[in-house]
């Protein structure tokens, strides 16, 4: 089994401490499994901490009316979350859901708050982090406003490819696509839909399923973005 600061160095927050400062940051950190499905903060809940992704993936989501969800970002080893709230004080703006297994390791608000002040690179990478979300966030809003559902599952698929796809001679190869209802949380659209639109792709021969898999032609991005 990992040791807490074995964790630590692969989070991009902690880049530019040394062994010494993550072997007495570690001291600080409380860790737990999680169970797929299970919440781990929750919208509105008081900022008290900041959470690191161990093991497993989590989703970032917002709720609405008739249990409908959407997606704001899935995240993975390394990742870490909450930090906006012990930023300003402000609730949680948003709820995480575990995807998978999960070991979450935890920062309380006063240790988090203590650390940044004694290793000021800490103060760095959260800037630094915070203008990537808004950056990617701001893209996130630009699609939903530019392009319809065609364009919005189209770039889904292109970012997907080359995030994870395989060179293949017929495209880039996605071994596992995920679900039609998590696209479509992710894009602000129904189920129906994402099927209708990945359809219309493999009749015009710009995607090819292949098993739970999807491979993406270079085409896509001329004809699924118009």
């Amino acid at each position: 089994m990992k040791l807490t600061i074995d964790y630590l160095r692969e989070v991009t927050l902690f880049q530019g401490l040394d062994d010494d400062d993550l072997a007495r940051l570690a001291l600080l950190i409380t860790d737990r499994p999680y169970n797929k499905g299970e919440v781990v903060v929750s919208a509105e809940d008081p900022g008290d901490a900041l959470y690191i992704v161990g093991d497993g993936e989590v989703k970032v989501i917002l709720s609405g009316s008739g249990g409908r969800e959407i997606i704001l970002d899935s995240l993975g080893p390394g990742a870490f979350f909450g930090e906006m709230s012990l930023v300003d004080g402000e609730p949680r703006s948003a709820t995480v859901v575990c995807t998978s297994r999960c070991r979450i390791l935890r920062l309380g608000r006063g240790e988090f708050l203590r650390s940044m002040r004694s290793y000021p690179s800490m103060a760095i990478n959260i800037m630094t982090e915070l203008c990537v979300r808004l950056r990617r966030a701001d893209e996130a809003i630009g699609n939903l406003a530019l392009l319809d559902v065609y364009g919005r599952v189209a770039r889904f698929l292109l970012e997907l490819a080359n995030d994870e796809g395989e060179e293949t001679p017929g495209g880039l190869l996605v071994h596992k696509l995920p679900t039609q209802q998590h696209i479509a949380s992710c894009i602000g659209t129904s189920r129906e839909t994402v099927s209708r639109t990945l359809k219309e792709f493999q009749n015009r021969g710009l995607v090819e399923v292949r098993g739970r898999g999807v491979v993406v032609r270079s085409a896509l991005g001329a004809q699924g973005l118009r």
